[in-house]
């Protein structure tokens, strides 16, 4: 649904190497960075690549909403290849320190040798995939080689029926051993993105049947890999497109995440109207819940109605409100907002709906003194006082002549200083 890069005509030497021109930068974000032969879709195809996990993360405590958290593991597309890596610390950096913990990038489409997932291709990813428990690495998977080379119907109908046979299923069987061994078991396959469309050779709509036995056989070709534990997203165009996606649907035994590629273009003039519109948002919600699936938006952005923050206001507070178990925001030009200048109001609102808030430090308590532990009183012992001396006098009545010469004659014993009681 959307201006999509075009990797069919890249080879690996390719990957190796920046192939982008610089063509601009958002507040805050590195130049955008385009490959060559950058295709158009029409209206109803989509534009970009996936993430998701395998175990499906719980909501958002209330605790992770006050620290500004989003409600589903967050990422971006920023590119494919190891510049891509880097970008999420920037982005990280450019939101205030919210942590992207989906990887997000896609196999080229060109030839089988690099469906197969080169290990010198994944090996950056994997290296990041492996620094966090909680990191998801997301890997859009082509289901055909050419997948861009604008092929007939009837040319498409005969390569899904080698496909029902089982003529491709060796491809894929490297491909899972390349993901094991890379260190990325656990990896979320986007198998054949967008099928409801015109776009790529994988699509579904020439032969429907064949298209779905062709996904089943890919899917028991990698989960036979010993160690594997991925799980397979099943992400349509939003809207009925060339085929209502719901006819695609191969089985719950082999999907395991619901998803959908949605930008800001018709079906759906509105926000409403692509929510309620015949294959929209709704109907992807309410058909994950009556399979038991997770839901997921590899691809979503801007679009046709230009710098639009209502829409991007309105999609955030639809992924807080429906917890998918992952959303990557398509973000170069025209769909971004942080490698994409075009987009000023729209960054804005992104920024401020994603951006960490600090989270609130509460005051000390005063501190409670201590209760005083109680001493006990030590017994008081009475000191016996000191003897006046003169209350052990006896006075003395001597004749009117003595009286004369020596007044106030008095007796006292000699060693009443001395003397004490028990002695």
């Amino acid at each position: 649904m959307a201006a999509r890069r075009n990797l069919t005509a890249i080879s690996i030497g390719a990957i190796s190497v920046s192939l982008f021109a610089a063509t601009g930068s958002a507040a805050g974000g590195p130049l955008v960075e385009k490959a060559p032969g950058t295709a158009r879709a029409s209206v109803h195809s989509s534009a970009t690549r996936t993430a998701a996990d395998t175990d499906p993360r719980p909501p958002a405590s209330a605790a992770d909403k006050e620290r500004g958290r989003p409600s589903a593991a967050l990422g971006a597309y920023l590119h494919y290849g190891p510049a891509g890596v880097r970008r999420m610390k920037e982005l990280s950096r450019w939101l205030g320190g919210t942590e992207l913990t989906v990887g997000h990038t896609y196999l080229p489409g060109d030839l089988w040798s690099n469906i197969e997932g080169r290990p010198e291709f994944l090996r950056a990813w994997a290296k990041w995939r492996r620094g966090a428990p909680e990191r998801l690495f997301v890997l859009n998977v082509p289901m055909q080689e050419g997948n861009e080379d604008h092929v007939s119907d009837r040319r498409v109908r005969s390569l899904l029926r080698a496909g029902a046979r089982g003529d491709f299923n060796e491809h894929y069987l490297r491909l899972a051993e390349n993901l094991v061994n890379s260190g990325v078991p656990d990896t979320v396959i986007v198998l054949g993105w967008e099928m409801n469309g015109t776009t790529y050779t994988h699509r579904c709509g020439p032969s429907p049947r064949d298209w779905k036995k062709y996904w089943r056989g890919i899917v028991a070709t990698m989960r036979s890999v010993p160690g594997q534990k991925f799980r397979f997203d099943f992400a349509p165009n939003r809207g009925r497109d060339a085929v209502p996606w719901t006819k695609c649907y191969p089985g719950d035994d082999v999907v395991d995440i619901i998803g959908m590629d949605s930008y800001d273009q018709p079906p759906g003039e509105t926000f409403d109207e692509q929510v309620r519109a015949p294959y929209g948002l709704q109907h992807q919600v309410d058909f994950a819940a009556a399979h038991g699936k997770a839901t997921s938006y590899p691809e979503w952005g801007l679009f046709r109605n230009g710098d639009n923050p209502e829409y991007i206001r309105r999609m955030l507070d639809w992924i807080a409100q429906h917890k998918p178990l992952y959303q990557t925001i398509t973000d170069y030009c025209p769909h971004g907002v942080w490698q994409c200048s075009e987009n000023p109001k729209s960054s804005e609102v992104f920024r401020a709906k994603l951006t960490a808030k600090p989270t609130p430090v509460p005051p000390e308590p005063t501190p409670v003194p201590p209760e005083p532990t109680p001493v006990p009183p030590k017994p008081t012992v009475p000191e016996w006082p000191e003897l006046n001396q003169d209350d052990w006098c006896l006075p003395w009545q001597p004749d009117e002549w003595l009286r004369r010469w020596l007044p106030n004659l008095r007796i006292c014993p000699a060693s009443v200083r001395d003397w004490r009681p028990g002695r």
